[in-house]
């Protein structure tokens, strides 16, 4: 089988990694195009995998947005064309999603509670199958247009599937000098942007203030996964006692899967962290995506106002509540959805047969 997958974001790389090597390993031909965003070529040859790197992004102008669709649909229509591939998969991006439907290749699209937006209105209606956590009501995503008979609704959440090969390394902290005999708790500072969100009471300051009344505890080491240079540079100089900010790239997954706590602001790294069963922080007050919902409910993430509501102890790995599930679930769906004509297709065969005069009148 002849497989196309789409990626046009870092993170889009560490979710389709694991099913890229499940779908080679059983002898199946994989072709991976990617847009040039956010590091996710060179996170590509960090996990091995090559690609066809067709445009990137254009910046954020309604204009800018719809010339790099434009372009990069017609680079996916050039490079997919010839490739006679049997199903694709791609993570809401309009212009695969345009491209597959034009050339007729059976997709499945993956979304989540973080990247609803209303351009979904218009590519969920292009793809065959969406691929959303259970957490996620059917009534919202019939909302952007795809109804109950489009989706493919799978257990838990993606961190839990793309974690499913990880084993933790013990080097993972003390190659960064830290010694794993205190209490080991990672800061990860939210976006920019996330602190300038209407009425949301977010900012690095409020968890700044909260890292340094932490560090401040007996036996207690910090460490600061900044998401730029910048904001490591911002972090550093708040002058917290103790604080570990590393000078460059971080394993962060392996920091978190050997950490006792996780502070946060929501997001990939919280989820991670619940998925590895590291208990996980959250100092946002804005409402809580759905699988977020599901883990506060669950006790697998804790929200955060101040230093006593962190439990400071030493994680035991033997007791840690780590869920993990076998990515083999996608490989499976995306074989079954091969061996199916595309919706496209689907209709106009059926409008073929009623020019035809073949479809039965209505009752």
């Amino acid at each position: 089988m002849r497989v196309w997958v789409d990626i046009t974001d870092a993170a889009h790389v560490v979710l389709f990694a694991p099913i890229v090597r499940r779908l080679e390993g059983a002898g199946h031909t994989v072709t991976i195009t990617a847009r040039r965003f956010a590091d996710a070529d060179n996170l590509l040859h960090r996990y091995g995998l090559g690609a066809v790197l067709t445009g990137q992004h254009r910046g954020g102008s309604f204009g800018a947005r719809a010339v790099g669709l434009l372009n990069r649909t017609a680079q996916l229509l050039g490079s997919a064309s010839s490739g006679h591939f049997d199903v694709a998969f791609g993570s809401h991006a309009s212009d695969f999603a345009f491209t597959a439907w034009t050339l007729g290749i059976p997709q499945m699209t993956f979304l989540d509670d973080q990247r609803l937006r209303r351009t979904n209105v218009a590519n969920v209606r292009f793809v065959d199958e969406v691929a959303v956590p259970m957490a996620l009501s059917p009534a919202t995503l019939a909302a952007l247009g795809a109804p109950p008979d489009k989706l493919f609704r799978y257990p838990g959440f993606r961190e839990e599937y793309y974690l499913y090969d990880f084993s933790p390394h013990p080097a993972a902290l003390t190659s960064l000098g830290v010694d794993r005999r205190r209490i080991v708790g990672v800061v990860r500072p939210p976006r920019s942007a996330a602190t300038r969100q209407a009425g949301a009471p977010l900012s690095e300051g409020l968890l700044a203030e909260l890292a340094r009344g932490l560090s401040g505890r007996r036996k207690v080491t910090l460490v600061l996964v900044a998401r730029d240079p910048d904001q490591r540079r911002r972090f550093s100089a708040l002058g917290i006692p103790g604080l570990v900010a590393p000078d460059g790239p971080v394993d962060g997954v392996g920091v978190i899967g050997a950490a006792d706590f996780v502070l946060g602001a929501g997001g990939v790294m919280t989820r991670e962290a619940a998925a590895l069963g590291t208990p996980a922080y959250t100092v946002s007050r804005m409402p809580p995506t759905a699988v977020e919902a599901v883990l506060l409910s669950e006790g697998r993430l804790h929200y955060a106002a101040g230093p006593d509501d962190v439990r400071l102890a030493k994680k035991d790995a033997r007791t840690a509540a780590c869920t993990s599930r076998d990515p083999q679930l996608f490989v499976d769906r995306l074989l079954e959805l091969a061996s199916h004509s595309s919706r496209r297709a689907r209709v106009r065969e059926l409008a073929r047969d009623a020019a035809d005069g073949d479809t039965p009148p209505l009752v």
